[in-house]
């Protein structure tokens, strides 16, 4: 087919693409600050939609990110795009520092012990709860049995705090980078704005004087 890559990607590679883009972290942060820039909309629900991809990387629902995003920016009236970009603020440099973060912050709202092998591995209890989920799809429909209670043990060491404890860092950071990116993203669309009519002045300008009056017939 047309559309077809030349170089089919093992999933390996791409798995390795995931955690380190091909061109760099810095280059893939480059392509969102140049996509945010560029989007065709108010400063506001741009600013906005950013703000609430952010707070939607901080929930636990991962592979949901950029559906709680777009969900978000359509009740806060924010650019929906910029939503989906915003969600690169959970990444793999900074999936640990958000989990630990909400973890600890959940267990503090929620009045309890945090457990230390939890913030450590907390990405191994989201794999082992994974797998209890797809045992017990599995044995739904074969004569396996399934067990519940590993998942509730996860739920309520590890989902519910990570949940409860990821809202209010999340409207902070969300705050902060609502607060950061209205003044640059306004001031970078009126920057934009200027040179396009500068150039279209010139241009203007340009068929103005290369012109030559037409003769009567």
């Amino acid at each position: 087919m047309v559309f077809k890559r030349r170089d089919r990607r093992s999933v390996l590679r791409t798995l390795a693409e995931v955690l380190y883009p091909r061109g760099g972290w810095r280059r893939a942060f480059e392509y969102v600050k140049h996509r945010l820039r560029r989007l065709p909309d108010t400063p506001e629900r741009i600013s906005r939609g950013l703000a609430a991809g952010v707070i939607a990387a901080w929930s636990p629902f991962y592979g949901l990110h950029f559906l709680i995003a777009a969900a978000l920016a359509a009740i806060f009236r924010g650019n929906i795009i910029s939503s989906l970009l915003g969600t690169f603020f959970g990444n793999p440099l900074t999936y640990v520092p958000i989990g630990v973060v909400a973890l600890k912050t959940g267990h503090i709202l929620l009045g309890r012990k945090p457990q230390p092998e939890m913030e450590h591995g907390f990405g191994e209890a989201f794999s082992a709860a994974a797998a209890d989920l797809w045992h017990n799809l599995i044995a739904a429909f074969t004569p396996a049995h399934a067990d519940w209670h590993g998942l509730g043990i996860f739920y309520e060491a590890v989902f519910l705090p990570y949940l409860v404890g990821g809202i209010i860092p999340g409207l902070v950071s969300a705050g902060v980078c609502y607060v950061l990116a209205l003044p640059l993203i306004r001031a970078y669309q009126n920057t934009r704005r200027k040179r396009l009519r500068s150039r279209l002045q010139r241009l203007e300008g340009g068929a103005g004087v290369g012109d030559k009056p037409r003769k009567r017939r």
